[in-house]
């Protein structure tokens, strides 16, 4: 997937999700402010893509679908979403990655009908996710940065090294002391 990083970090309680606001179409920088992040479920699921736009809308539309249904169950939506996905004639040929997580887990979903909880409290997809993905770690495992800071560096580090990825991030968190999302830089919608 090109043009696009999305991160996620959970530490103490919290999770932050990153997501880079560059747009191309082939080799060309259209868009630099948009908003692959969202905030689900009032709140208490963070969601990011990376991928064909309409096409993570459909699939975050259909994920939200089965957080109604399933209570906000983090997991079970997640299984549900991919599921049809998977089976699912007209969905079948979407081409995204999803990331969600909520104050406790980070889940990455796929077409292939895969639903990846991270050995660590580490997730990326995107051009750019396996650098993000590495910083993250490293900074997870070295330093007292909060998980907002892990993954506005990540998004940093990895705009450093990938062409698609854009210094431009947009972070939202979930968890802490008062368990409410927060858009830490709010930018246009892609």
């Amino acid at each position: 997937m090109h043009g696009t990083t999305i991160v996620a970090v959970n530490k103490d309680g919290i999770t932050a999700i990153a997501g880079d606001g560059q747009v191309t179409m082939g080799e060309t920088i259209v868009k630099r402010g948009a908003v692959k992040v969202r905030a689900l479920a009032e709140g208490d699921i963070l969601a990011g893509f990376a991928g064909t736009v309409s096409d993570a809308f459909t699939l975050i539309e259909k994920y939200e679908g089965y957080l109604d249904q399933y209570r906000g169950n983090l997991l079970r939506a997640a299984v549900e979403t991919v599921k049809e996905w998977r089976t699912d004639r007209a969905l079948r040929n979407l081409e995204a990655l999803l990331i969600v997580a909520d104050a406790e887990q980070i889940l990455t979903l796929s077409g292939m009908g895969d639903v990846i909880a991270p050995d660590d409290p580490v997730a990326a997809v995107g051009s750019g996710g396996p650098y993000a993905q590495a910083a993250a770690l490293a900074l997870l495992r070295h330093t007292a940065l909060s998980a907002e800071e892990i993954a506005r560096a990540a998004i940093g580090i990895a705009a450093e090294i990938d062409i698609y990825t854009s210094g431009n991030a947009t972070v939202l968190t979930v968890g802490g002391p008062a368990d409410e999302p927060g858009a830490d830089e709010s930018e246009e919608p892609a």
